[in-house]
């Protein structure tokens, strides 16, 4: 069987060479067709040939440079490790580029705005493998966030909270609460390719809450209730936890407006003895370990079940920590993520 002519692998001159029979065979009336089988090329390659004929003449099929073409090329080292510094440390909006996350066609575009060098997107993947760099799921931080105070809470605040728990023999606490509707669905499911899997449940919809709080040493109370989330609620569930805790209570939150409401600090206030009412810096959830069980209920006890109704609901996320109640151990390994380590 013939195959077709690489011309790849071919010098330029008999490149050139052939180009011109082929062209000059079509021109006295062979068909494209027949040219391709005769010379063994591509019906793709001869269309291209006769284009360039066309608009240049037997001049345009003549051997030209080879290498990269102006305005391509690799980057240099110092130019690479600058690429690189960029996008660690930049996300695109900040460097003036119209798009929001780093992709391969983002990068692809900062090479050429910062160097004038021009990529294809395929070449931007290779050097951010070669920097090290993956596909991620990027985590949504607000702009609002006050770097300079979280890192006082990770360096002077908590060390020293945590230094006057341990002088008081009081237990840190990190509480949390959230809602939870009927309708979540988390994991994936195997199913035929092309065929995406459907989760049958009820079309009526319905919610409860939740509100929670952990110890770096395994301790979990919590409490399940319907409606919104109020200054009642969280009063009730602070009395909870000072008539079951043997120690004074170090209850960090976040600055929900109920957390900061008048009512809470009076509670606390008035039970200074067996509580502290301490807030977190604003817009930092992932500081919480809190949120981590929070993920877990939302995964394990409401992701993986298709409760009928709000009750059926509610006895799952109550036996789910319940049982984690008696897991301590799983409770532990929530302090174990890297940006709850230090309270671990």
């Amino acid at each position: 069987m013939k195959t077709k002519t690489d011309a790849r692998k071919l010098d330029q001159a008999t490149q050139a060479h052939l180009r011109k029979m082929v062209v000059q065979a079509v021109h006295n009336g062979m068909s494209q067709t027949d040219a391709a089988r005769t010379y063994s090329v591509s019906l793709r390659a001869i269309s291209r040939w006769m284009k360039q004929l066309r608009e240049g003449g037997l001049r345009a099929l003549r051997a030209g440079k080879r290498g990269r073409r102006p305005g391509s090329g690799h980057l240099t080292h110092t130019q690479a490790v600058r690429m690189r510094k960029l996008i660690i440390e930049r996300m695109p909006d900040q460097l003036a580029l119209p798009f929001y996350l780093w992709t391969r066609e983002s990068v692809a575009q900062l090479i050429e705005l910062e160097y004038g060098i021009k990529v294809s997107k395929w070449t931007a993947g290779r050097y951010l493998k070669a920097w090290g760099m993956s596909a991620q799921k990027p985590v949504r931080r607000a702009y609002e966030r006050k770097d300079a105070e979280i890192e006082r809470w990770l360096n002077e605040d908590y060390p020293q909270i945590a230094k006057e728990a341990k002088q008081e023999g009081a237990t840190i606490y990190w509480g949390d609460e959230m809602g939870l509707r009927s309708d979540h669905v988390s994991g994936t499911s195997f199913a035929l390719k092309g065929e995406t899997p459907v989760v049958r449940a009820t079309g009526k919809r319905f919610s409860c809450n939740m509100i929670s709080a952990i110890t770096n040493r395994g301790e979990l109370s919590f409490m399940v209730f319907e409606g919104t989330f109020t200054n009642a609620t969280f009063i009730e569930f602070m009395k909870r936890m000072i008539k079951q805790a043997t120690r004074k209570i170090y209850l960090i939150v976040d600055g929900h407006p109920v957390h900061r409401s008048v009512a809470a600090r009076k509670f606390a206030a008035e039970n200074a003895d067996r509580l502290r009412l301490i807030r977190l810096p604003g817009y930092c959830p992932e500081l919480n370990p809190d949120e981590l069980l929070n993920q877990d209920v939302k995964t394990n006890a409401l992701g993986k079940s298709r409760p009928a109704n709000k009750q059926e609901m509610i006895r799952h996320i109550r036996s789910h920590l319940h049982r984690r109640q008696k897991e301590p151990h799983v409770i532990r390994n929530l302090f174990k993520e890297k940006h709850v380590r230090y309270a671990a």
